[in-house]
C-alpha cells in the first residue's frame, strides 16, 4: 500500500496561506540550506519551472513521490503561470469539477469520487508514494486517507487564512512525530505517521 502525504508549507499558527490563499510572505526563508534539503529530500516537490531556475537538472531522480494530487486552486497557479503540467515528472490529478477537459495530456482529472479514486492509487504497487499537494479543500477531503504529515512551518504569524483542512469538524485520527529538523532561517521541517489501530 502506498503512502499519501500531505507535504505542505505552514505558517506557526496553523494557515497554508492568507484569506486569499496567498503563501508568498513564506517565500523569504527560501534560503541556500532550505533549497539543498528540497534538492536532496524532496526534489519532486519543486515545480518544472523552479527546477530549471534552480539549476536542479534533468537528473535529479524522484525521491519521495511520483504522484501528485492537488486542487484547483492550487493548480491554477501553474495555469496563470503557462503551467499546465507544474510537475511533469509526476503523474498529475487535479481534483476539480469545473475544468472539464485537461489542457494537459499528463493532466488526469478528478470529477467525481476523489477519496476512490486516491484509494485506486493507493492500492498500486510501487515504491514511491502520492503527495498532497493541496489545498485546503482537497486535504479535507482526504484527511481521513493521510497516512503521513510533512509540515514546513515557517517562522510567520498570518492571524487568518486558508487552514490545512477546511471543513473538518471532528478528529480523524492520531499521528506520531517521527523526525524534526530546524533550520537556520527558523523554518522547523516536522514529519508525522498515522498511528493506526492495534488489531
Amino acid at each position: 500500500m502506498r503512502k499519501l502525504t500531505y507535504f505542505v508549507a505552514v505558517s506557526i499558527d496553523g494557515f497554508i496561506g492568507d484569506p486569499r490563499g496567498d503563501a508568498n510572505s513564506f517565500m523569504q526563508f527560501v534560503d541556500e540550506e532550505f533549497l539543498e534539503f528540497l534538492k536532496t529530500e524532496y526534489p519532486e516537490t519543486v515545480s518544472a519551472a523552479g527546477r530549471r531556475v534552480l539549476g536542479f537538472g534533468d537528473g535529479v531522480a524522484n525521491q519521495k513521490f511520483d504522484t501528485v494530487v492537488q486542487g484547483m486552486g492550487s493548480y491554477q497557479l501553474g495555469l496563470d503561470e503557462n503551467m499546465p503540467s507544474p510537475y511533469g515528472h509526476l503523474r498529475e490529478y487535479v481534483a476539480s469539477r469545473s475544468l472539464g477537459t485537461s489542457p494537459d495530456p499528463n493532466v488526469e482529472i478528478i470529477a467525481d469520487d476523489l477519496v476512490g479514486k486516491v484509494r485506486a492509487l493507493k492500492a498500486e504497487d510501487g515504491e514511491l508514494g502520492i503527495w498532497l499537494c493541496g489545498g485546503a479543500r482537497v486535504a479535507g477531503q482526504l484527511i481521513g486517507e493521510v497516512d503521513e504529515l510533512v509540515l514546513k512551518t515557517y517562522p510567520v504569524l498570518l492571524g487568518s487564512g486558508m487552514p490545512m483542512f477546511e471543513g473538518v469538524e471532528s478528529a480523524v485520527g492520531e499521528f506520531e512525530l517521527t523526525s524534526s529538523r530546524v533550520f537556520g532561517n527558523g523554518v522547523v521541517v516536522r514529519t508525522y505517521s498515522r498511528k493506526r489501530a492495534q488489531s
